[in-house]
């Protein structure tokens, strides 16, 4: 059995409620709509960079980064330093009084975006973002007609709701108004895959032809994901996004790209999804890594299309947070000055080789895909490709018991997604390619 890597970190006895006391308080108390991972849920009550502790004092790797948004790592020093000192000083004001955190930490992110993308409106979820950023285009534009992706997810607001196209993610309310699906470009499961060089090319001209046949002829916005993230790791093909783009703006359009989970250098060759694609966004959607864990987003245009807003008072009372700012400020410094990008490329190198070599191994493993600290394995049961449901699930957990969480997706919940904190290490990536290899071999034997 794999060993964890050392680690001089200790958590201190835990000395609060039992998992069964906490269990019952969860169920007496708090929305059934709550759900947990693993068939015997886990409590974790400490974390330190790429490791959790469970209230036993028993340590894991975090292979999904509390659902990819900690991304310089848990408690790093020089983050909490930052939030302490806010913290003792002010916890609360809002934009109506001035503040230097929210400035400079604008001015920051700004600068790792494309010289027009200036113009940042922080908020507290990527859902929230994701309906300022539509509210934002139909102000703009005066168009109403949104294009979004099949199998992507965008939140669980109602607004958000509407952009997602996965029935798992949606209920029976009205939502969705003016919004049309477009085909997802998965090279794996649709129409053209990985050896049809024009993929891209072909999958935009579903684009055009929704332009052309399902709206006026005239859109707001055109938004995707570079990568979707909860629909399974689904990477845009080569000039998928180009053609969408130059179509979408034809049509009056602009163009969101929603970088909640490919954001902060976590692909590893560019430090935004969209720059993998030789594009540039009219907006960007950011949330989860902007914050290595607090409630923290924003959304960034251009000083013309955030005009708009101006047309009546748009306010959010804890958007600029000088904590969430000084937060966020913080990890992005951490993120810059350690190369988390240039670690994201390297060890997101070694981890593709690792489950190469285990795909050659396990029939079950049909695709290995994504960039950098964004990966996507999904299984399957047979040649057809049937999703192999059950045996992620079980791999799942097993992976869990042998000290690795990582997480699931895809339609069908056959992907494991893996996307830990940017800051592990080599051994780490060893560490979690034998517990890989040891969870496949128990589960397929």
């Amino acid at each position: 059995m794999s060993n964890l890597p050392a680690c001089e970190y200790e958590p201190k006895p835990y000395d609060g409620p039992s998992k069964e006391e906490v269990i019952q308080l969860r169920g007496e108390f708090l929305t059934p709509a709550l759900v947990t991972y693993y068939k015997e849920p886990i409590m974790i009550v400490d974390g330190h960079m790429q490791y959790l502790f469970d209230e036993t004092g028993k340590r894991y790797l975090d292979g999904f980064a509390g659902i990819v948004s900690v991304s310089a790592g848990h408690c790093h020093p020089r983050v909490m330093e930052a939030v302490n000192l806010q913290n003792s000083r002010l916890q609360h004001t809002t934009t109506i009084y001035l503040h230097p955190n929210i400035a400079k930490f604008a001015q920051k992110l700004a600068g790792t975006l494309p010289e027009n993308l200036n113009c940042v409106y922080f908020t507290n979820s990527g859902s929230e973002a994701n309906d300022l950023a539509i509210l934002m285009a139909r102000a703009y534009t005066k168009n109403y007609d949104v294009i979004a992706l099949r199998n992507g997810y965008h939140g669980g607001s109602q607004g958000a709701m509407g952009l997602t196209a996965h029935s798992s993610w949606k209920y029976s309310v009205p939502h969705g108004f003016g919004v049309h699906h477009t085909v997802v470009p998965d090279r794996y499961r649709g129409h053209f895959g990985y050896d049809d060089s024009g993929s891209g090319e072909a999958y935009a001209k579903d684009v055009l032809d929704i332009i052309q046949r399902g709206s006026s002829g005239s859109i707001a916005a055109f938004i995707a994901e570079p990568m979707q993230g909860v629909g399974g790791v689904i990477e845009m093909p080569p000039n998928y996004l180009r053609d969408s783009y130059k179509y979408v703006r034809d049509a009056g359009g602009i163009c969101i790209s929603d970088e909640v989970q490919t954001g902060f250098g976590r692909t590893g060759e560019h430090f935004w999804g969209f720059e993998n694609h030789d594009v540039v966004p009219d907006m960007v959607v950011m949330a989860k890594g902007i914050g290595n864990g607090c409630p923290l987003a924003a959304v960034v245009t251009t000083k013309e299309i955030a005009q708009s807003l101006t047309e009546a008072i748009h306010f959010n009372t804890f958007g600029g947070n000088p904590v969430s700012c000084a937060q966020g400020l913080a990890s992005l410094e951490v993120i810059l000055d350690d190369d988390m990008q240039g670690n994201s490329k390297r060890l997101g190198g070694k981890l593709f080789a690792g489950l190469h070599d285990l795909q050659k191994k396990y029939e079950c493993i049909g695709d290995v895909r994504g960039k950098g600290l964004m990966v996507g394995v999904e299984l399957i049961e047979d040649e057809n490709k049937t999703p192999a449901t059950l045996l992620t699930a079980n791999v799942f957990e097993t992976c869990k018991d042998l000290g690795l969480i990582i997480g699931k997706g895809g339609y069908f919940g056959n992907v494991l997604r893996i996307k830990p904190p940017m800051c592990l290490t080599e051994l780490d990536i060893d560490f979690m390619l034998d517990v890989l290899d040891e969870a496949f071999a128990q589960e397929t034997s």
